[in-house]
């Protein structure tokens, strides 16, 4: 076994779990799961039948992610936060067969205790504030706050707030990478 579980964790048949990913106390990784490496799943995490993680995942305790959630590689989910996967719940109707898709592309952050209602993807490297509520979906670099969230601004890859100048163009104060604010979309520029 090239990954951790602890003694509590509940891991079902047909999963998929990447090199030095650890899975932490009173955890159930639910069948046909693909979990990446190097991902951390914290204490008592559900991870649903056919959920994809990528790679360096951390998934904070009490979280549970449902069919039908897709979480790209270096995505960080927050403490408590929150996913849904049918858009009209009734106890007495089956809706198996209606999940919503939400996929949570590379390097984006949930925070604590937000919700993520389900169909609407959250971008790359977005960041949504503790106890957001999502019911839209996010574009790449996005910060996003309150219930339900509005955007307040941009973020770089290392989480720091963009402030753009004239020109549309902003520096990262720890990586020092330059970014492009244009048509309200932003674009990290690359050495060439």
């Amino acid at each position: 076994m090239s990954y951790f579980a602890h003694e509590t964790a509940v891991i079902d048949e047909g999963c998929t779990i990447g090199e030095g990913t650890k899975i932490w106390h009173f955890s159930h990784i639910m069948p046909n799961c693909i979990i990446g490496e190097r991902c951390n799943i914290g204490q008592n995490v559900v991870v649903s039948p056919e959920v994809k993680l990528g790679s360096n995942v951390k998934v904070q305790n009490n979280v549970s992610i449902y069919t039908g959630v897709e979480c790209e590689d270096d995505v960080f989910l927050g403490p408590s936060m929150v996913f849904t996967n049918v858009t009209n719940p009734r106890s007495a109707v089956v809706r198996r067969g209606e999940y919503a898709r939400t996929i949570v592309k590379r390097g984006a952050s949930i925070g604590a205790n937000a919700t993520i209602v389900c169909g609407h993807d959250i971008g790359e490297f977005a960041f949504i504030g503790a106890g957001s509520v999502v019911t839209k979906t996010i574009p790449a670099y996005a910060l996003v706050v309150g219930n339900p969230a509005r955007q307040i601004g941009w973020m770089s890859e290392y989480g720091h707030r963009l402030e753009f100048d004239s020109q549309g163009m902003a520096v990262c104060s720890e990586s020092g990478e330059e970014y492009r604010l244009k048509n309200q979309k932003v674009t990290k520029i690359t050495a060439e």
